[in-house]
């Protein structure tokens, strides 16, 4: 039994909340089931539009997508929303500019499919660790590549909110995927920079492998951010695949 929750928070140094997230246990169009998270940028409320209508934009395009394979649906999904958003940023100057990450995934026989851009973050919880499948499109990774800096630096670095990849920010988005096959037990974290920049990852895996339901783990983890200082907008999903109904 597939099971999920998502949540966000604006923080608790932000006037605004530019993260939004979508979750949807039952089909999409020819999707079985969709997750999403996306963390605008741009000044005024430009963030939080661009990351409402490219998440609510995504969601349109898949339901109507004739496809069947999940990456060209994402895809097409994706190239859609950037080319709409573009032309939305055109029609108003105070959406100049404006961009947003995105992270979507979607289930499908026992596999995971992810599509990313910017920096939000999939990852999977399997036998007690805790492993990132994207990979930030950002400065600091780029350096982190590199062997300039390590990870932990860079999750204090000045410069860690500087992407280099957003859904808006260019006439051609260049879109991330990733396969994971999945097995019983295994949990997924979808998640904004709000919370990785807050809380490490060894502190997320103590969090989501505790013998709690999903909305307990979620809140709990949005609480931890918020408590190490909360300077960004926070979103989380949290999606157990093969859920037993007895451990909830």
């Amino acid at each position: 039994m597939l099971k999920a929750f998502s949540i966000t928070d604006i923080g608790r140094k932000r006037k605004l909340n530019q993260d939004y997230v979508f979750t949807s246990v039952e089909r999409v169009g020819n999707l079985s089931n969709v997750f999403i998270v996306a963390d605008g940028m741009g000044g005024h409320k430009a963030g939080d539009y661009a990351s409402r209508f490219t998440v609510e934009t995504v969601v349109e395009e898949i339901a109507s997508s004739y496809e069947r394979n999940p990456e060209v649906i994402l895809g097409d999904a994706i190239d859609a929303a950037n080319r709409k958003l573009r032309m939305k940023a055109a029609e108003d100057e105070r959406l100049f500019g404006m961009g947003t990450t995105f992270v979507a995934s979607t289930i499908l026989g026992g596999t995971l499919k992810v599509a990313n851009v910017g920096d939000s973050r999939a990852y999977l919880i399997r036998d007690g660790a805790i492993s990132q499948i994207t990979r930030d499109h950002s400065l600091v990774e780029e350096m982190v590549r590199m062997g300039g800096i390590d990870r932990e630096t860079a999750r204090r670095h000045v410069d860690k909110n500087i992407i280099t990849r957003a859904v808006g920010a260019t006439e051609k988005v260049d879109v991330d995927y990733f396969e994971i096959p999945l097995k019983k037990g295994d949990l997924i974290l979808m998640c904004s920079d709000g919370l990785t920049n807050m809380v490490s990852d060894e502190d997320i895996l103590s969090i989501v492998t505790r013998r709690e339901n999903l909305v307990k783990k979620a809140r709990t983890l949005i609480d931890t951010a918020n408590e190490n200082g909360g300077r960004d907008n926070i979103a989380v999903v949290l999606v157990e695949p093969y859920a037993d109904e007895g451990v909830d």
